[in-house]
């Protein structure tokens, strides 16, 4: 079971037991944090879509602890002018552990129903001329360029030899 839900204004894809590092959070360490703000639910074979969230549905998280995440470096330059600058900072994060995920009152997502399919004969008999297009059209695809010239000079093309590939495929499957 995941949940894909909002934390500190980011989107995240949570399990149960999953660490996840967060924007600096004003909780303390080792509180128990809820997100209500669930945007998907997926349980087994189940997805639940919200819109924009699921009511009733939770992710229940603890603080572990608050840390300053890896430095990044940002430096700026102007290529002939001597302006450099090298700055850098290092971001506030919080880690949290996914303790549970709760799914009270979801509504699971309806299977599409399925249309009544026509006649397999029918169904062969119209999709046949455009099957052997698309084949014939796949298979210059594949085709070198050098090879679709010497399929044109074959054919009688004239001024292959200036034609690109797309022009090429489209000049043999006319003749």
């Amino acid at each position: 079971m995941y949940a894909i839900v909002e934390i500190a204004g980011q989107q995240f894809k949570v399990a149960k037991d999953q660490k996840v590092y967060v924007h600096r959070l004003k909780e303390e360490e080792g509180n128990k944090v809820t997100f209500d703000n669930v945007l998907l639910l997926e349980d087994g074979s189940d997805i639940t879509i919200g819109a924009p969230a699921i009511d009733g549905a939770s992710v229940e998280a603890k603080v572990i602890k608050h840390l300053k995440g890896d430095k990044v470096i940002v430096f700026k330059k102007k290529r002939r002018k001597g302006y450099r600058k090298k700055n850098g900072h290092r971001q506030y994060l919080t880690e949290l552990v996914i303790s549970d995920i709760v799914a009270k009152g979801s509504k699971k997502k309806e299977a599409p129903k399925a249309k009544a399919e026509p006649k397999k004969e029918e169904t062969a008999a119209k999709a046949a001329p455009k099957a052997k297009k698309e084949e014939a059209s796949q298979d210059l695809s594949k085709n070198t360029v050098a090879e679709l010239r010497e399929m044109a000079k074959a054919k009688g093309v004239e001024g292959y030899s200036s034609m690109k590939k797309a022009e090429l495929i489209e000049a043999i499957e006319k003749k």
